[in-house]
């Protein structure tokens, strides 16, 4: 017991970016889940044990670093939890592939189901996905691999216009609950192994932006979901965060946890710097 409350009094104070009366704010580290975790391995777990009570508005996975809220009282708790659930909260992850061909902007419109083994899947054949531009119609499909790992999508149009993958509604699986998901992305950086995207899950389901990537062909480098036996951390990072404070007049705040080091660590040094660079200044498109 003693361990794990020195570890959570190391995680609050080295990780907490963000606090006030009703909230605390922690970039997560990876490997370290937010509640739910057999053994009383998790932050809500361990807070406990030091002898406080925090209650989660979200969760990200384990293997995903970055911003995790916590209400601090319950009375704070249930107005976060239905911001998530209206989605007027604004969520903004980093996501690195090694992959390229990645458009400027893009929007990805797949609906999720669940498939054997509890895994999260797309709800309809690989080889049924399609991409769109604005400038143009339906092109090529995203590939027929239907691991949903392997191959990037061929370009449908101009680089510059933007992406829409999407599946026909009369391809999507009828024998299966369906769950509709939507991810926007903005190309941040892309070297000459690597691409870097801002991902914002609209729907926010389990693993969504992990399959959404992968199964139009850009897994997240080090992802075990696609990546048998990834030799590097999972290189999904909760980036920023914006919500209203209903304690503060309904202010709208936002909170940002910068990538750490290890973040970057699949990169060369070079790489590395302008990648990070690429981050100042961001502001999320429209479709956003």
């Amino acid at each position: 017991m003693g361990g794990r409350v020195t570890e959570w009094t190391t995680i609050r104070e080295e990780h907490k970016i963000f606090e006030d009366e009703a909230v605390l704010a922690l970039d997560k580290p990876v490997g370290v889940a937010v509640m739910g975790e057999r053994h009383d391995t998790d932050l809500v777990s361990m807070a406990r044990e030091a002898g406080e009570e925090l209650f989660p508005a979200h969760r990200i996975d384990k293997v995903t670093s970055g911003v995790v809220l916590f209400a601090k009282q319950l009375r704070h708790h249930g107005d976060l939890t239905r911001q998530f659930n209206r989605r007027t909260v604004d969520k903004t992850y980093l996501a690195l592939t090694r992959t390229h061909g990645i458009p400027a902007s893009a929007t990805i419109d797949l609906p999720l189901s669940v498939g054997r083994k509890n895994r999260v899947r797309i709800a309809a054949n690989r080889a049924d996905i399609v991409t769109v531009t604005a400038d143009a119609g339906p092109a090529d499909t995203a590939g027929a691999d239907t691991a949903g790992a392997s191959t990037a999508a061929a370009a449908p149009g101009p680089e510059s216009a933007p992406w829409l993958w999407t599946v026909p509604a009369a391809k999507t699986f009828p024998h299966v609950r369906t769950y509709p998901s939507v991810t926007h992305l903005a190309r941040l950086w892309e070297g000459t192994e690597h691409t870097l995207v801002a991902a914002h899950p609209v729907s926010g389901r389990r693993h969504q932006i992990r399959v959404h990537l992968a199964w139009v062909g850009h897994p997240i480098e080090g992802d075990p979901l696609f990546e048998r036996a990834p030799t590097t951390r999972t290189f999904l990072h909760a980036w920023r965060l914006a919500f209203d404070a209903g304690w503060d007049g309904g202010r709208r705040m936002v909170v940002e946890a910068v990538p750490g080091p290890d973040f970057w660590r699949s990169l060369d040094g070079e790489d590395a710097a302008v990648a990070a660079a690429s981050l100042t200044g961001f502001n999320a498109p429209a479709t956003f």
